[in-house]
């Protein structure tokens, strides 16, 4: 009974809420953000599955490249996701409905990073992942850090969709006039600090926005926040290995 005072340094301890101005329970504002980094956690070894074994079993690279089957799936497969997203967001709060929606949406996004990982180096894609684990990580303390200080990020909001609607603008350049490396690094610079922004954003909003029936929308975006953060970094180091 004596040592319950200390509970108070506890960082997820009941009595500390997780922003000034909470007005809710937080053990159960903690239990749901436990339960999102579980299904994300899941997600990313689910795509690190998956991703693995599209680049080290060679066939299915082949079929991918040499065959129009192979094309024709692998355009299926990066549309999948988008069309997904569609029944995901009418039956998010049903289960298990919204939890076969969401495995399927990160196993075809899986293949498709899978791919896009089969024709670089394992040394690029080894420096991609741990920089962004180590980015993850530091933002996500840091966001928890500043929403104990007061700090809130919602204001991030609109300036984030602008710089991704110009990242995409830009990406669609880039595909019809191709402007060499140095324009690549540059949209794979850009892209990453968009989305490390996301990261910061998508955190805020899990620690004060979020409802608890909306596990399902906050775990897809932190993880295609990771994702992209992910492909962005590759295609830096990638563009600067060639």
């Amino acid at each position: 009974m004596w040592l319950q005072p200390n509970r108070k340094n506890d960082l997820e301890s009941a009595s500390q809420p997780l922003y000034p101005t909470m007005m809710e329970s937080p053990e159960l504002r903690w239990a749901f953000i436990r339960k999102i980094y579980s299904i994300v956690a899941l997600q990313l070894v689910l795509t690190i599955a998956v991703g693995a074994m599209v680049v080290y079993v060679t066939p299915i690279t082949i079929f991918f490249v040499t065959t129009t089957a192979g094309l024709v799936l692998y355009i299926v497969l990066i549309v999948t996701p988008i069309i997904v997203l569609i029944p995901l967001y009418y039956y998010y709060q049903r289960h298990p409905v919204n939890f076969l929606l969401l495995g399927i949406f990160t196993v075809t996004l899986a293949f498709a990073v899978g791919l896009t990982c089969a024709f670089t180096s394992g040394t690029v894609i080894l420096e991609a992942a741990i920089l962004t684990a180590v980015v993850v990580i530091s933002l996500t303390l840091y966001t928890f850090w500043a929403a104990r200080k007061g700090y809130d990020f919602n204001f991030l909001g609109p300036f984030l969709f602008g710089a991704v609607i110009s990242l995409m603008i830009f990406s669609l350049i880039q595909i019809f006039f191709p402007m060499g490396k140095i324009s690549t690094m540059i949209y794979g610079c850009l892209a990453a600090i968009i989305f490390s922004g996301y990261i910061v954003y998508d955190t805020d909003n899990l620690i004060k926005r979020y409802s608890y029936d909306e596990y399902i929308w906050a775990s897809v975006s932190l993880y295609l926040d990771i994702i992209n953060l992910f492909l962005s970094l590759l295609t830096i180091f990638r563009a600067a290995d060639t």
